[in-house]
């Protein structure tokens, strides 16, 4: 009994230290972890940005075959390496007419004219162009949308008719002529295709690149900006 007495002593310090040491290892792998946690996290972040940044380089190639400079956290990420000056996003099917009716000494002559052009809408890129990727956003600053250009498809005479003596003139025919892409490029314009193209690259980017961050496209002012 006094054996076993001693050893029941013996036994209780020891197990008290193995619960002390398997403690104080449990508090250093703790505090191993919390230390190393932010440079961790960080590199998890940066990880994900950079695949962000892919993605974001990838939806431009998709859209307009462009791979743009793209910068993580202030810091180039990618050089731009497809030089181009222009992104078109929207074309449109555009139809203007044009009339010219003059008359001199009693005599009238007509000249009507019908036109069918594909107005294409994006962005001038010689304005710039910059793409930042920050973990709470993503930014996308470029020149507001305007008519890129104007491409003829169609002419149709509609009248061409010539006085007695007030004749229709090669002069007469190529003014009015000159006068239909400066007509649909003021169409297109009027009809809101500027203000489309920008939203439809808002759209093209966010359905390609589906990120949690929210995706903001600043739009520089020309005005303010000179």
């Amino acid at each position: 009994m006094l054996n076993f007495g001693k050893s029941h002593r013996i036994a209780w310090p020891i197990a008290l230290t193995l619960v002390a040491l398997i403690v104080a290892a449990t508090i250093v792998v703790i505090f191993l972890r919390l230390e190393s946690w932010p440079a961790r996290t960080a590199g998890q972040t940066n990880a994900e940005l950079e695949r962000l940044g892919k993605n974001i380089r990838a939806a431009f190639i998709d859209i307009g075959h462009l791979q743009p400079r793209i910068t993580i956290n202030d810091r180039v990420y990618m050089e731009q390496t497809t030089p181009l000056s222009e992104l078109v996003v929207l074309s449109r099917r555009i139809e203007v007419e044009h009339e010219l009716l003059h008359t001199w000494a009693g005599s009238s002559k007509r000249v009507k004219l019908h036109g069918t052009f594909l107005a294409k809408a994006g962005f001038d890129l010689r304005k710039g162009l910059s793409i930042d990727v920050h973990p709470d956003r993503i930014t996308v600053q470029l020149p507001h949308a305007q008519i890129l250009g104007i491409e003829q498809q169609q002419v149709d005479v509609l009248a061409f008719e010539n006085g007695l003596w007030n004749r229709i003139s090669g002069q007469d025919v190529q003014r009015e002529l000159s006068r239909l892409p400066d007509l649909a490029r003021k169409k297109a314009a009027e009809t809101g295709l500027p203000a489309e193209a920008e939203k439809t690259l808002h759209q093209q980017l966010e359905q390609r690149i589906q990120t949690s961050q929210p995706l903001r496209l600043i739009f520089k002012d020309e005005k303010k900006s000179e």
